[in-house]
């Protein structure tokens, strides 16, 4: 009995034992909520389900039974779940219940053939998102209940956005000047479109609770992510509330101080322990720019104003993809100065990629030294120029905007970031 038990604990994932016996398992977990509610089917009904899935499945993969059985066992599934939602329709008490218990019992039947199939990841996945979904019902609908009809259409045009263009772009594509070809990625510019939509919703979201405190949230974390999309943000941020042009530019500062700590992050933590010297000729000037970064927002920003605001939208669709176009043309100008630069080209890299991610251009340099391909110096400035990219095509974005205010004060405090890195850069040097 004991070297029973050893065996089943030390059978593999793929065997077929396992497979099922889990099947179950996520089944009952699915059918916890069910049974918690007081629902038609709970526990015992949702593992059963499961299980069968998984035998079917397990029948079709090692037998010559084939698949009218899986299918078979599916088309009862979906009759039983169609008669309970019958009996709930016609049922005061169970009405509006069972149509999402009818599915649950599907999908319950979905995770047994998906664990049973090998796909086990994909079964634990599918049943944590699914209870997830149950267990927040109330929640769920609450938020669902407190959108506006001008977020709801937000919602649904960042849904667009993200599921419905962005897959059907090309990864790749080629802008023919003639003499001239210039490699465009189209998925990567509009990911960026994306983002500033993206950045919008949780920037609406965060602001409309924390106010003006919420907007440097929203730059210092979505600068994280992507301080070039941040910018966008902002532009439709000072388009709406033109008053709080001094919270959007102390996001885009913010924002310019969390890209300058994750490069230098990755210049550190790549670097340390390593085969290769620590890059310690990055610390001093990201440093400086992250100091005077925080130093001109906090000055300039009047934190007192904490209620929240009330904004239009979560974020503008023409405004996305407004950015997105000036986007693309600061790309393309940035691969006509790689070309032209030729010895310097990949300085000119570093440069033409900091428009899109300093981060990128950061790693490769960092991958490159720890290689033996760069020396410190020559890693360092790639670093450097990067994250100067960055800093002036956010400056160069932000002037874009109708708000002179706006685009002044960016475009002097970028300057300002610039020039305290390079005399951090030259003391050092010194």
């Amino acid at each position: 009995m004991n070297e029973l038990a050893l065996q089943i604990l030390d059978a593999p994932l793929d065997d077929a034992v396992v497979r099922i016996a889990l099947a179950a398992a996520l089944g009952m977990f699915l059918g916890l909520e069910r049974e918690w509610s007081h629902k038609s089917a709970g526990i015992r009904t949702f593992s059963l389900i499961s299980l069968l899935a998984a035998v079917f499945t397990v029948l079709v993969l090692e037998t010559e039974v084939g698949e009218g059985l899986l299918i078979l066992g599916g088309l009862l599934v979906i009759v039983q779940g169609v008669l309970l939602a019958i009996q709930g329709l016609l049922s005061d008490e169970e009405a509006g219940l069972s149509l999402t218990t009818s599915v649950s019992m599907l999908v319950a039947y979905g995770v047994g053939a998906l664990v049973a199939a090998g796909f086990i990841i994909e079964g634990v996945t599918v049943a944590v998102l699914s209870s997830l979904l149950l267990v927040l019902k109330r929640e769920l609908h609450e938020f669902a209940w407190g959108l506006s009809r001008e977020e709801m259409r937000s919602t649904t045009e960042f849904a667009i956005l993200a599921f419905v263009v962005y897959p059907l772009l090309p990864a790749e594509a080629a802008l023919d000047l003639g003499a001239l070809t210039i490699p465009l990625e189209p998925q990567v510019i509009w990911l960026m479109v994306v983002a500033v939509a993206g950045i919008g919703i949780v920037n609406y979201a965060i602001v409309s609770t924390y106010g003006g405190r919420g907007i440097a949230v929203t730059g210092f974390f979505g600068g994280l992510a992507s301080s070039t999309a941040v910018v966008g943000t902002m532009l439709d941020h000072v388009r709406q509330r033109p008053e709080a042009a001094s919270y959007a530019v102390a996001a885009i500062l913010l924002a310019n101080a969390a890209m300058a700590a994750r490069n230098l992050a990755i210049a550190v933590g790549f670097t340390v322990g390593g085969g290769t010297a620590l890059l310690v000729e990055s610390i001093v000037p990201l440093g400086a720019v992250i100091v005077i970064a925080f130093a001109i927002a906090v000055a300039t920003a009047d934190w007192r104003e904490s209620g929240p605001m009330e904004l239009e939208s979560p974020f503008s669709m023409k405004n996305a993809l407004a950015f997105g176009a000036v986007f693309l043309v600061v790309l393309v100008f940035g691969s006509l100065a790689e070309t032209w630069f030729g010895t310097l080209g990949f300085y000119a890299t570093a440069v033409a990629s900091g428009f899109v991610s300093s981060a990128g251009a950061t790693t490769s340099a960092v991958v490159l030294y720890r290689g033996g391909q760069l020396g410190p110096t020559e890693a360092t400035i790639a670093i450097l120029l990067a994250t100067v990219s960055s800093i002036v095509v956010k400056a160069m974005l932000a002037a874009t905007s109708t708000n002179r205010r706006f685009r002044n004060q960016v475009a002097v405090y970028s300057a300002a970031l610039l020039l305290g890195g390079a005399v951090a850069s030259a003391l050092l040097v010194i």
